[in-house]
């Protein structure tokens, strides 16, 4: 019996809805990455109903493109239009979730990886064939939108929610402590807490020269003298009994040897000391993400970033889908005495992890 005479018709057609479902959500969330960087959803949920034109003038861009963009957000549900006065609206209920006045809750800032991971296509491709990775420096816009989507998930509730994770963490910043954010990026978590507790004085390493030169910078420009930050290859680090405490925000999952890592944050950790680890929702059993509201994006994020940087340094090649059962194993072995898994509303993408030193 031929194959197609096999085939369940409507399953079928069932399965071909979905993929043009998916080529259409792709294709969307490239124009909602567009519409958040060029202001767009600002523009038109701050100024009220619009044609395209008085959009593209209100937001100083092009007019076609706008009207282009336009059609997209339209047929996509995102942009209303009411074709018997020309204008274009963005529901109050969409504006929520698309403008940086909704920051923490701008989705908007999460649309841009779709862009910025579609640039190194050909290089994932190559690896598919050859092997290798794709190395950080081929993502140039990587670490602004980490930055952006930083100050939504975790600078916007670090003190508030993140911190609190760990008992007394934010009076001992208070009075002084010393804290290490590994993997730290462009800085914007632990500049925010050194202007937060004065007292206290933090370190920051990260492999981005770029991401080091931008922390820094803005440290200098803040004035902070109680922060700095330095270019580290964190597989191999170790600096005993220093630090009070050691952040790492979605950091773990993407270094050459994680484990190495952790032994490191193990040891510069002082005895009673507190590892707070923000790193990716999941379960390391595929089966068990079946159904998960990022599982798709998570995999797509991890072998076309997180999974491929590392293997581009000879390294483990974690990625960002090694789940909750594998990095408890893995702090275990490291040393910790005990971890505590904990969940935020205001991320829910990420799993929180204490994980405390022995005091003896």
């Amino acid at each position: 019996m031929c194959q197609a005479c096999s085939i369940n018709v409507q399953s079928a057609e069932a399965f071909a809805g979905k993929l043009l479902g998916y080529l259409n959500g792709g294709a969307v969330g490239l124009m909602i990455s567009v519409g958040h960087r060029t202001g767009l959803f600002d523009v038109l949920a701050a100024g009220g109903p619009a044609t395209s034109h008085e959009l593209a003038e209100r937001a100083d861009l092009n007019e076609r493109y706008v009207r282009e963009w336009l059609g997209a957000m339209v047929t996509g549900e995102i942009v209303d239009y009411d074709p018997e006065i020309g204008r274009y609206l963005l529901p109050e209920s969409h504006a929520a979730f698309l403008t940086r006045s909704s920051s923490p809750n701008n989705l908007g800032v999460a649309f841009q990886f779709l862009p910025v991971l579609a640039s190194v296509e050909d290089g994932i491709v190559d690896c598919f064939r050859n092997g290798g990775g794709v190395p950080y420096s081929s993502y140039p816009r990587f670490h602004t939108v980490m930055a952006e989507m930083s100050d939504q998930t975790v600078v916007s509730g670090l003190v508030e929610a993140i911190l609190p994770l760990v008992n007394g963490m934010n009076a001992k910043l208070e009075s002084g402590a010393s804290l290490l954010d590994v993997g730290c990026g462009r800085g914007h978590a632990i500049i925010s807490l050194a202007e937060r507790f004065p007292k206290s004085s933090f370190t920051g390493y990260d492999l981005s020269e770029e991401a080091i030169s931008h922390a820094k910078q803005t440290a200098a420009e803040k004035g902070l003298k109680n922060i700095k930050f330095e270019m580290r290859d964190l597989s191999a680090f170790a600096e005993p009994a220093k630090y009070d405490f050691v952040t790492g925000f979605d950091v773990v999952h993407d270094q050459k040897d994680p484990a190495g890592l952790l032994a490191g944050v193990h040891t510069s950790l002082k005895p009673g000391g507190v590892f707070l680890a923000q790193d990716i929702y999941g379960s390391s059993f595929v089966e068990q993400n079946i159904g998960g509201p990022l599982a798709p994006f998570i995999y797509t994020v991890s072998c076309m970033h997180c999974m491929t940087v590392s293997l581009a340094q000879g390294g483990a090649g974690l990625g960002a889908a090694w789940g909750k059962e594998l990095a408890l194993e893995m702090f275990e072995t490291a040393g910790f005495e005990s971890i505590d898994v904990n969940t935020l509303l205001h991320d829910v993408m990420n799993y929180f992890y204490v994980c405390r030193k022995s005091a003896n």
